[in-house]
């Protein structure tokens, strides 16, 4: 599963329709895949797309998809079950399997730590940083740095994401 928010997805979706057609172009979805370090040609985009542009629903799935192909976590019969709404995997471990691919998209480095500079990094290539965000962050690792080392390690981004779904 995506580590973002469907409302995060949904502004990113917003920001992506320049021209508010509710659509988003290939040329448009193409540009924020580079920004995350997805690389495809405008050709191998539309065989997997199938279309030339993606309305809200459809952008949502793609993200998922693409998320799971990225990290080599997805079959066909997954993404069917998806489209069917079935959902195979145990909540717990679907959780923590989910957590741990949001993890390692902030952890750049792959140290396994978040470092500020790592999750502003991620936030600016989605669009989505700014100067109060980078407050936010710097504000975000000290609220769940439990051993007070300046980074979060897997634990402790956990804890963040699990108290903050509640």
């Amino acid at each position: 599963m995506c580590p973002l928010h469907t409302a995060d997805l949904q502004r990113i979706f917003k920001q992506l329709d320049k021209n508010g057609d509710d659509q988003v172009s290939l040329e448009e979805l193409n540009w924020l895949l580079e920004r995350i370090g997805v690389r495809l040609s405008l050709e191998e985009l539309e065989s997997f797309v199938g279309k030339s542009s993606l309305d809200l629903n459809e952008f949502l799935f793609f993200w998922k998809s693409i998320s799971k192909q990225n990290n080599n976590k997805v079959d066909d019969h997954e993404v069917k079950g998806e489209i069917n709404g079935d959902d195979n995997e145990n909540d717990d471990d679907g959780e923590i399997s989910d957590l741990l691919e949001a993890f390692n998209v902030f952890d750049l480095n792959g140290d396994g730590f978040i470092s500020c500079e790592e999750l502003q990094n991620v936030l600016s290539r989605l669009g989505l940083w700014d100067e109060k965000s980078g407050k936010d962050c710097t504000r975000m690792i000290c609220m769940y740095d439990t051993n007070l080392d300046g980074v979060l390690d897997f634990e402790e981004f956990k804890n963040m994401m699990l108290l903050s779904k509640s």
